[in-house]
């Protein structure tokens, strides 16, 4: 804009003001109105920035000045207004922000639809938790279409079976998966369907954590007796079946859902202590001082190994790698190329009394001894690392994850360590004999001991230093009548073995409420008679 053609408006404008101050004889200031900012749009005048009729000249020089705004440049325009505003009052500054704030809000959902963009809506949408995702529904009928189109709830769930193990779990039980993960070309159900099924599933959950919190469950025990021994040491689970290690010397393979006994794998001189499996192998380990690789399918035995001792406590493996411990003192790391390619890479000793339990990940190999002490040691280079001390006497059980171990010892107390700077977070007290069995997830400690009692404790509390000792056990379960050997759980069950012979099931989801006392619940019970 030249340099005269400005002066030249801002000097009439500038008449204007004076000509205007002059009859009125007010001390009030009247600038240039801001209606000129954007000629195209016609929102009409600010609602109250004009007290009085116009006066003089003005409407005549509003029209010169318009003419002159849209012969300029949309550059030369910006310009001018710049100067123009700068030359206004607060007051003047607040009517011109009233009146561009609803003309720079856009609706972008709305709009994104109407230039064929509906796939950029629904995925700006599809990042909304579900309060949010209910909110945005009642916005306006378009963001509804929208939602309703994009099948959002259906992916609101999806999300949420991808990265929950419990709704993942809920979606497999209640056999609502089945309507998850398909495209729109097959058959799904409409929008509205995953619209309702949201709060169920959310009800489902709740009524799941107050069942934990409260103890309520359906028991199924399975009798394991055998003729000359008692006990069941050891126990693995999936959706399918339970392997059991017994006293007897014996692996039994159950039938999760009906409780019978399918296979009974026998080879062990001497009871079995520890077992895992995935789904090419089982691995066992026994008093007899072997440790024995079987074909999880056919009960064969692929391979033996010989190196401890005295009796194998226990054993993990996974990803090629495998770490066994005994009571010899020692832990044996193998590197597992096949079940039957299995060699031996390192031995480790450092622990003064048998080897109880070890874990390990990619970065750290933990050990617990009858010695009283953890040991932690570098996975790839197998070099010692550090000691974890606390407890007073003879430790039996730990779980380790991420930076967060969990050990139970024969001073009847539960510890939580920080491995990587050794400190003891929390000491969890309320066993009375000592603790065998421990496992933990994201929110729970579920530990059994010989005082025949299954403990559930608040591990988010636990983890809290302010929380009081005495709110971090959350229900104490009792049923079996011995020594608890093993347990396991997830976010539906508790699966226990003991000194007793028995296997028993606390389910926490299909709980019967029909006239049946808080936490008891009558038993399934499936007897084995071994021939």
């Amino acid at each position: 804009m030249e340099p005269e053609m400005e002066d030249k408006t801002l000097e009439l404008m500038n008449t204007s003001v004076m000509d205007s101050q002059t009859a009125d004889r007010s001390p009030k200031i009247t600038m240039f109105k801001p209606i000129f900012i954007c000629p195209q749009v016609t929102n009409g005048p600010l609602t109250g920035s004009r007290k009085r009729p116009s006066e003089g000249n003005y409407e005549k020089e509003k029209d010169v000045c318009i003419q002159l705004f849209d012969q300029w440049s949309e550059a030369d325009q910006v310009e001018f207004v710049e100067h123009l505003i700068s030359r206004m009052c607060h007051y003047q500054h607040g009517h011109i922000n009233s009146y561009l704030k609803p003309m720079l809000q856009r609706d972008f959902i709305t709009a994104l639809p109407a230039q064929g963009l509906d796939h950029i809506a629904e995925n700006i949408l599809s990042f909304l938790d579900a309060r949010s995702l209910c909110s945005a529904e009642l916005v306006c009928k378009e963001w509804q279409r929208v939602i309703s189109e994009g099948m959002l709830w259906k992916k609101l769930i999806e999300r949420m079976v991808r990265t929950d193990p419990l709704w993942k779990g809920l979606s497999e039980r209640h056999q609502w998966e089945k309507y998850l993960f398909k495209n729109r070309t097959t058959e799904v159900p409409p929008n509205s369907y995953y619209r309702s099924l949201y709060p169920k599933i959310i009800q489902d959950i709740e009524t799941i954590e107050a069942n934990w919190r409260c103890g309520r469950h359906n028991l199924q025990r399975i009798q394991c007796r055998s003729e000359n021994s008692k006990g069941v040491y050891c126990l693995q689970y999936d959706d399918e079946k339970i392997i059991s290690g017994l006293r007897d010397n014996s692996i039994k393979i159950w039938d999760k859902q009906t409780l019978e006994c399918l296979k009974i794998l026998t080879g062990h001189t001497g009871s079995v202590l520890c077992l895992q499996y995935d789904e090419r192998v089982i691995v066992t380990g026994s008093s007899d001082s072997t440790v024995r690789v079987w074909d999880v399918n056919s009960g064969e035995v692929l391979n033996t190994l010989i190196h401890h001792n005295e009796a194998v406590l226990h054993l993990r493996f996974c990803n090629g790698l495998m770490v066994t411990c005994s009571k010899d003192r020692s832990i044996a790391v193998w590197d597992m190329a096949s079940p039957t390619d299995i060699s031996l890479r390192r031995v480790l000793v450092g622990h003064r009394a048998a080897v109880n339990v070890v874990d390990f990940d990619d970065k750290y190999i933990v050990s617990a001894s009858g010695d009283r002490t953890i040991k932690v040691w570098s996975t790839s280079t197998c070099e010692f690392v550090r000691t974890l001390n606390g407890h007073k006497r003879g430790i039996a059980c730990l779980q380790y994850r991420d930076r967060l171990v969990v050990s139970g010892s024969s001073d009847n107390t539960i510890r939580l360590w920080d491995i990587e700077c050794g400190a003891c977070l929390r000491v969890l007290e309320g066993h009375e004999e000592l603790v065998r069995c421990i496992r933990f997830d994201n929110k729970r400690i579920v530990s059994g001991a010989y005082d025949g009692k299954i403990k559930v404790w608040d591990l988010q509390a636990a983890l809290d230093p302010r929380a009081p000792a005495s709110t971090l056990c959350l229900r104490t379960l009792v049923e079996h009548s011995g020594r608890v050997f093993r347990l396991q759980f997830d976010e539906f069950q508790i699966i226990s073995s003991s000194h007793d012979d028995t296997i028993l099931i606390w389910d926490f989801l299909n709980v019967s409420t029909n006239g049946q006392t808080e936490g008891r619940s009558p038993s399934r019970t499936y007897t084995y008679i071994s021939r």
